[in-house]
């Protein structure tokens, strides 16, 4: 007996051991729109016009985010009902893709200078449906009454019988991107500038040009590093410790730009800045652009070159294209002779048998054709042998097609239905 009394209890004790924390790891899902812009410049809206319905000309395949896509616009309407009192534009899913989704903005330029562009935009706008879904290449969005007929050609929006749509796609890309978490960020090259700085102060130069009377003073190690060219002449001559050379071929002001992309790396104002030789194509070879894309080539600067046809290639019309192929044939810019044989194959040839052969006079009465006649006979026949060649495509059922008039069914680009807006 215990009178009563308990035995006392021993309670356990349960002890826990926690392991030590591991880091916390984080993600992010980053939903956003890839943008990308293109313009399409229809020229001689006239010569287009009457086509027929359902008929249209395309523009050049742009891609944004990773997929092609293509503008088409329709002069006499995408759809019977409408018998031509519209045109229509579209814009089509030009390659392949499954369910790709985007946002859409087709803007009709006003050309007088008062800005009142006719915008029809998704950007920055709640739609009830999110952004809308194109399910396979040839898919297309768009405004089959994109703008009644008879008013577009009493308006702003023509001028010198010409249109210009922009078009901005934004395609919806998701990710897990943790970089935006941790990142940092390397700014761009400077070397560049650094470089620059040598040309603007002359520091530690050790060699001067005479170019017509000019003096340029310059570093034999920087131009030899730059110029198999330079570094031949300077180092490879019987006098290499020669001071000063003279440059009788051309003239100071290319020169300087020479000497600018040498350092820099980047053309010179002057040179980004040359106009149109649209205006005076008779002087196209004696713009800075055409003598610098000359020195380039005879100093083995292919990058240089490079930069100077793509210039020159934004001023290829069916008036200037003669010219300009004589150049790139001349300094052997093969880019470029190669943009001005793929223009006239796709401009100066096509189905319309009428509108060919206008063109084509208008490039034999061009000053360039008269030069190529003149100087480059061979050159002149290949060009003729392209656009010819072109318009054997067309009439044995080629796949070659042309940016003036690519015809097609009125549905989409593989002859399926499509989806459309007004």
């Amino acid at each position: 007996m215990t009178n009563g009394a308990t035995s006392p209890v021993t309670a356990a004790t349960l002890k826990v051991e926690h392991s030590p924390l591991l880091s916390p790891t984080s993600s992010q899902s980053v939903t956003e729109t890839v943008n990308g812009f293109h313009r399409f410049v229809i020229q001689g809206y006239s010569l287009a016009k009457g086509m027929g319905i359902g008929k249209h000309i395309v523009s050049d395949n742009f891609t944004v985010g990773g997929y092609r896509w293509a503008i088409y616009f329709y002069p006499d309407g995408k759809n019977p009902e409408d018998s031509s009192t519209y045109v229509s534009v579209f814009i089509a899913l030009a390659s392949e893709g499954t369910d790709v989704r985007a946002l859409f903005e087709l803007t009709l330029m006003d050309q007088s200078g008062k800005g009142k562009h006719k915008v029809h935009s998704h950007f920055d706008r709640s739609l009830e449906s999110g952004p809308y879904t194109l399910k396979y290449r040839g898919s297309m969005w768009g405004y089959k009454r994109f703008f009644r007929r008879a008013l577009l050609e009493t308006s702003d929006y023509l001028k010198d019988d010409c249109l210009i749509i922009n078009c901005t796609v934004g395609v919806v890309v998701s990710a897990i991107d943790c970089s935006r978490l941790h990142s940092i960020q390397v700014p761009v090259s400077d070397i560049g500038a650094h470089f620059g700085m040598l040309l603007e102060n002359m520091e530690g130069s050790d060699i001067t040009f005479d170019v017509a009377g000019e003096k340029f003073r310059s570093h034999k190690l920087v131009l030899a590093a730059r110029s198999p060219v330079f570094r031949s002449e300077i180092f490879d001559g019987v006098d290499e410790q020669k001071k000063e050379m003279v440059i009788t071929d051309l003239e100071p002001r290319v020169f300087k730009a020479l000497l600018h992309f040498i350092y820099r790396d980047t053309l010179s104002e002057d040179a980004e800045s040359v106009e149109s030789s649209s205006a005076s194509l008779s002087s196209v070879s004696e713009t800075l652009i055409a003598k610098l894309l000359a020195a380039a080539d005879r100093y083995c600067l292919e990058r240089l070159k490079l930069m100077c046809e793509s210039r020159l290639c934004k001023n290829i019309s069916v008036n200037s294209v003669a010219k300009i192929l004589a150049l790139a044939d001349e300094y052997h810019a093969t880019e470029l002779k190669a943009v001005c044989l793929r223009f006239a194959a796709e401009n100066l040839a096509g189905p319309s048998r009428s509108l060919t052969c206008v063109l084509i006079a208008a490039v034999m009465r061009s000053d360039g054709f008269e030069y190529l006649k003149d100087n480059c006979p061979l050159l002149q026949s290949e060009l003729l042998k392209t656009i010819a060649g072109c318009e054997e495509d067309y009439s044995s059922g080629g796949k070659s097609r042309s940016v003036w008039a690519q015809l097609s069914d009125g549905t989409d680009t593989n002859g399926r239905r499509v989806r459309q807006r007004t």
